[in-house]
């Protein structure tokens, strides 16, 4: 009996060392989650730039070096900045795999924080009525975890720009909705390319009423109109995105 009951202990006792290893492997991979992007931002010089006037014929000047950034990785095609927060990452799609730079970076490294990427369901020209851009919510307050900050109402009346660079133009947009929504599958869901439905969710997006959401009724946005959806996941629940609006509001090429 004796026996049997050192033997039950050992087994829990290691049973215990297993979950602590596994808690601390995951502790440190959330915390260093993101670094090599730190590392990229400063190769390929990002940062708002200071406006300047240009001469009109002049080309504007991308402050992003692509040229690098596709020579790392030629999935990469724009990069986001969400000044304000730490959004201020390279975007990559993959032309085979959408669920790739969910659980790759840049570097093709398998890790939790992935990529900021979209699907081969929008094309890359932003020219879509809808792209939709995915990030991780990691605890560090890497990828996209600081867009949660928009849950506070202050910040949102306060942090409404989002840029986004692309080798031969910078779009500015204007965020108009922050919300929590269903895990749905939005590009799958709706048939953006028809008016009506296009309209009929813009609806659905103004009528949104509940605590956990802003939306900013005062800014116009129409079946016309190009909106980026940034989209990341909600603490532990699976069935629950939260969802940052943006829409178009001009482009400097």
């Amino acid at each position: 009996m004796k026996k049997k009951y050192i033997v039950i202990s050992a087994i829990i006792i290691l049973a215990a060392a297993i979950c602590a290893a596994i808690g601390i492997r995951q502790y440190l991979l959330q915390r260093n989650a993101g670094d090599q992007y730190e590392e990229i931002r400063e190769e390929v010089g990002t940062g708002v730039p200071e406006e300047e006037p240009e001469p009109e014929d002049t080309p504007v000047e991308i402050p992003i070096d692509f040229a690098a950034l596709q020579e790392r990785n030629p999935d990469v095609y724009a990069w986001i900045t969400v000044p304000g927060t730490s959004v201020d990452y390279p975007i990559l799609q993959s032309e085979t795999d959408n669920s790739y730079y969910l659980t790759h970076t840049i570097d093709g490294e398998e890790k939790p924080e992935g990529s900021i990427y979209t699907e081969n369901y929008n094309s890359k020209d932003f020219e879509d009525p809808n792209t939709i851009i995915y990030g991780h919510n990691m605890k560090n307050g890497s990828m996209f975890r600081t867009l949660h900050d928009y849950m506070d109402r202050s910040f949102f009346d306060t942090n409404r720009e989002v840029i986004i660079y692309t080798p031969d133009a910078i779009r500015h947009y204007q965020i108009f909705a922050a919300y929590l929504y269903d895990n749905r599958h939005i590009l799958q869901s709706y048939d953006f390319s028809n008016p009506d439905v296009y309209q009929q969710y813009l609806n659905e997006i103004f009528s949104i009423r509940d605590m956990n959401s802003f939306i900013d009724t005062d800014t116009a946005v129409g079946v016309d109109d190009k909106i980026i959806t940034m989209s990341t996941c909600y603490g532990t629940q699976h069935d629950v995105r939260y969802i940052v609006q943006a829409v178009l509001i001009s482009i400097e090429k």
